[in-house]
């Protein structure tokens, strides 16, 4: 009896896990998700190697590409030891089931042949009537019934643990075929990464012979860099001042309010307002005073810390944040104050939460910038030729702020995305989610 329900118990926690979602299945969610950013990728690739402009960006595409790949592969690695793991499990539970119903059918048919030697109702009887008391008789006939309702639970034990063995061997087979096809999967994938690695260098050895040139041409970009990041910051700095002065005057009105003379009309009092604002200590240009409502804002956006959308629906970091190697010399140092984010031509970006328009500035006569302020947060969408907002409007997470721009000279489409609290500078990836 104690087998039966041990039995039963384990069939039912089989059950149970088999109806979970298993990490098989996140980790096949996952694959489907880098194959889908592979294919993004592939289609960028084409698009920019028609264009021929760029071959600096046409390795940065790549090398994202092969970054890909190698997660791809890594990812189907994992699929195919957690497979290993379940096969092997279930070899044991199937060796383990095998034992068990070698032992229930000896039993089973060493009962069976007992039972044969007594099948006669008569002898049954004789066993019955050949008590020495109602008492015995009475024990012998609940023996007797008892031994019969054992037989029968053995032979329906014997018949669940076979349908058990039948399912695991039946799951075994789908798994050692699955196991297969992950094989090939990866071997064709390793082979198409390694085919993109030597497409990478041969671009990469072309670009060598014009070292001099390109790193003409970094110092160039990076000097403009570092002129549009003083824009940057004299904008925040800017903005931060605004907000100061708004809350400042807030203030002051409630102040003035409360100490009105009788007969003083509403001008008057907002005239007495910005006097005492204007009498007051100068206002703070590098950090933010916050009101309650703007202390909400920034404790929420700083609780989605990794968990912020993309300005973008599609693309990828280019370039990191902070003293980046370039990608094909990398002893040269590339610093970026925020990340780039390369994708299709023709895209827009979008706030990636809930805030307000600060400035709309106009970096170049071709390049526009929006600020959006999120408490004593701010982020910044740069590169954008023409703009859907305007300032103080109330933007809503992933709402379209502007297009972003396409060049002329390389054909790149790139948003530059700046992460600031007050005047410090963050690292947007960390914030971004995957």
């Amino acid at each position: 009896m104690p087998k039966f329900l041990l039995s039963l118990i384990f069939i039912c926690l089989t059950s149970l896990s088999w109806s979970q979602d298993s990490p098989q299945e996140k980790l096949e969610a996952r694959k489907a998700q880098i194959q889908k950013e592979i294919r993004e990728n592939e289609e960028l690739l084409k698009s920019v190697k028609k264009k021929e402009k760029s071959a600096v960006h046409v390795i940065v595409i790549q090398a994202n590409k092969i970054k890909l790949k190698e997660k791809l592969i890594n990812t189907t690695e994992r699929q195919k030891k957690l497979l290993s793991n379940d096969m092997y499990i279930n070899q044991l539970k199937i060796n383990k089931l095998n034992r068990e119903l070698e032992v229930l059918k000896e039993d089973y048919a060493e009962m069976i042949v007992k039972s044969y030697k007594s099948r006669s109702e008569q002898s049954r009887a004789m066993f019955i009537l050949s008590s020495e008391n109602f008492l015995q008789a009475y024990k012998r006939a609940q023996y007797m019934k008892q031994y019969t309702g054992y037989r029968k639970m053995q032979g329906e034990e014997i018949s669940s643990k076979s349908k058990q063995l039948v399912d695991y061997n039946g799951k075994l087979d789908i798994q050692k075929t699955a196991k297969q096809k992950l094989i090939a999967e990866n071997e064709k994938e390793r082979l198409s990464l390694l085919k993109e690695k030597q497409e990478q260098q041969k671009v990469i050895n072309s670009i060598k012979k014009d070292k001099k040139k390109l790193t003409a041409e970094i110092k160039k970009k990076q000097q403009e860099s570092r002129a549009i990041d003083r824009q940057i910051d004299r904008l925040i700095r800017e903005a931060i001042a605004e907000a100061n002065r708004k809350t400042a005057l807030e203030v002051a009105m409630r102040k003035a309010e409360a100490s009105a003379k009788a007969g003083e009309t509403k001008e008057e009092t907002k005239t007495r307002a910005k006097a005492i604002v204007s009498s007051s200590a100068a206002v703070s240009s590098s950090k933010i005073v916050l009101t309650p409502e703007a202390k909400l804002i920034a404790d929420n956006f700083k609780a989605n810390r990794g968990r912020l959308p993309f300005p973008v629906e599609k693309g990828f970091i280019s370039l990191g944040y902070g003293n980046q190697p370039h990608p094909v010399f990398p002893a040269l140092t590339v610093h970026n104050s925020g990340v780039e984010i390369t994708t299709e031509q023709g895209s827009n970006a979008r706030a990636v939460f809930d805030g307000e328009v600060s400035t709309v500035y106009v970096i170049t006569p071709v390049s526009k910038a929006v600020l959006i302020k999120h408490g004593d947060y701010f982020t910044l969408y740069h590169n954008l030729s023409s703009v859907f907002v305007n300032v103080g409007d109330k933007v809503k997470i992933k709402q379209s702020i502007g297009k972003i721009r396409t060049s002329g000279d390389t054909g790149k489409t790139v948003l530059k995305f700046v992460i600031k609290q007050n005047t410090t500078y963050q690292n947007p990836a960390s914030w971004l989610s995957n």
